[in-house]
């Protein structure tokens, strides 16, 4: 039974993508939002239980007061533990409300610190949009998106790439960038070139260190004892 539902709602979103007019879906993040259901939408009211409101109290406990922020993951634990183990979109707005943050809306620290803003900046400006809007000619938008997994290399964007439709779209990952290299990168993409993936520092190697590793230049040495019993 659940197979069968959760087929047919996949069936339903792919088919409420395909209604998207094709020079709103090349190179922007205008599919990367929830779509609103019966079941799940902002209208429909959330609020913890009775029962949860001393955690949710708890778990705030665990934080200074101006960095709620930091209880994100543990709350929405919590809500989805609530919701029967899925969390609805007003569950997250929920907690949203409960730190104090922009509905699905959250930025992360190794990028803001390494210039994200800038980025961010630099591209909406390039383009002449403002967040989330699409530009004129349909083909691109800029969104923010929770962390992608590439610290090490930040900052860092990615690019859904639509132009081939939504069953042929890529998603590729641009780090270490710079304002001038993520305009660079626009605009290769609007003359139908694929700028090279991947960190765009060519004094780095993936995600290895800039002018070579300074640690673990060796074989490392063994632990003194292996045999724990025998120490």
């Amino acid at each position: 039974m659940l197979a069968r539902l959760a087929s047919k709602r996949l069936l339903e979103i792919r088919e409420a993508i395909r209604q998207f007019p094709q020079t709103t879906r090349s190179l922007s993040t205008a599919l990367n939002y929830h779509l609103d259901s019966p079941d799940n939408n902002p209208d429909l009211p959330w609020e913890f239980s009775e029962a949860n409101r001393p955690k949710v109290k708890e778990i705030l406990s665990h934080y200074p007061s101006n960095y709620k922020q930091s209880a994100v993951i543990p709350l929405l634990d919590l809500a989805q533990q609530q919701h029967g183990g899925w969390l609805p979109v007003s569950a997250m707005n929920a907690v949203a409300k409960e730190i104090e943050v922009a509905p699905i809306l959250c930025g992360t620290t190794p990028c803001m610190i390494r210039g994200s803003r800038d980025i961010e900046n630099a591209l909406l400006k390039h383009l002449g949009v403002k967040r989330n809007e699409v530009t004129k000619d349909g083909l691109f938008s800029v969104g923010e998106m929770e962390c992608m997994g590439c610290c090490v290399n930040a900052p860092m964007i990615t690019v859904a790439d639509y132009s081939n439709r939504s069953e042929g779209y890529t998603y590729n990952y641009y780090e270490d960038v710079t304002p001038k290299r993520v305009v660079e990168i626009v605009e290769a993409l609007r003359r139908g070139e694929k700028p090279p993936r991947g960190t765009q520092n060519p004094q780095r190697i993936n995600c290895g260190p800039e002018g070579g590793n300074t640690t673990l230049l060796g074989e490392p040495k063994p632990p003194p004892c292996r045999d724990l019993d025998a120490c």
